[in-house]
């Protein structure tokens, strides 16, 4: 059986949903430490580390659904993202987990650009948007040391 340009197509989206997913298990870690925080550092969660996780997730939805838009595809099948654990564990068991959550996003889509699939299906737009996501997200780690080294301080 060959491998067909909709098989390759296929295959992105459901690489791309699988990222999405750990970007929405990561704002669900990032939302359950913020109910654990004092407002000011509820405040420097949210800038730090909401806000680009946020905005990483919006662009991968947005080119997913641009990518399949331009190619006639229904979406990519929904992957559940991961539960965010109970209070007991603490901030910053949250905010390690969603570190470790937004890593592994940006580790699926580099696996797909590596891939070269993106190429071969001849699709530039989609190729911008998984750099675009890949560039947001590798900030996140150092952001979440940070992040940590301040709290409790």
């Amino acid at each position: 059986m060959s491998y067909t340009t909709a098989q390759a197509r296929a295959g992105i989206l459901e690489e791309i949903a699988a990222a999405v997913a750990e970007l929405e298990t990561a704002m669900g870690q990032l939302g359950e430490a913020y109910e654990l925080l004092d407002e000011q550092t509820a405040d420097h969660l949210e800038a730090d580390l909401f806000r680009p996780v946020q905005q990483a997730l919006g662009r991968a939805k947005a080119t997913a659904a641009g990518f399949a838009g331009r190619h006639g595809l229904g979406p990519a099948a929904v992957v559940a993202p991961g539960t965010p654990g109970v209070h007991s564990q603490g901030a910053a068991s949250f905010v390690t987990a969603a570190g470790e959550a937004v890593e592994e996003a940006a580790t699926l889509i580099a696996e797909l650009q590596d891939s070269m699939a993106p190429v071969e299906v001849g699709d530039a737009e989609l190729r911008a948007g998984l750099a675009s996501i890949r560039e947001i997200a590798e900030t996140v780690p150092h952001q979440v040391q940070e992040f940590l080294r301040r709290l409790g301080r």
